[in-house]
């Protein structure tokens, strides 16, 4: 078991440093209590519980710490387009699975948040982005 912790143990390092998301850390430093005791010899359940117990307490206290130090989420480009006007180049029926939008001289597929038929020719309001979809409304007058 002492192979298997170190293994833990350098696993989360590496997915760590690779995602920089502070979520595998804690279970990378509560692999190492529970290497210590495989290398004295404990029981393996009692390796794996001290391990979870170690990963929660690690869990609990230091993750609103962290928090505060990461930042803020930026908007990307894409996030920076809804709220914007739109001209529908194709009609949108969203249960034909069909419309496409022009923003901005780039095209889209999209789809009325809900569930109405907007025309081609007709400004929409984007509501929302879901994947290579823009989620949107007719405008009002």
């Amino acid at each position: 078991m002492t192979i298997f912790w170190i293994i833990v143990l350098v696993a989360c390092i590496v997915i760590e440093l690779a995602t920089l998301q502070f979520i595998t850390i804690w279970f990378g430093l509560a692999s190492v209590p529970a290497l210590i005791l495989a290398a004295t010899g404990q029981p393996i359940w009692l390796q794996i519980l001290v391990f979870f117990v170690a990963a929660t307490v690690l869990v609990i206290c230091t993750r609103p710490f962290v928090k505060k130090f990461q930042k803020n989420i930026v908007a990307t480009n894409a996030d920076l387009d809804v709220g914007k006007t739109a001209m529908v180049t194709e009609t949108i029926d969203n249960s034909k699975n069909e419309g496409r939008v022009n923003l901005n001289g780039v095209f889209w597929a999209a789809r009325s948040v809900d569930g109405t038929v907007i025309e081609k020719d007709t400004t929409v309001v984007v509501k929302e982005i879901n994947g290579t979809k823009l989620i949107v409304s007719a405008e009002s007058k």
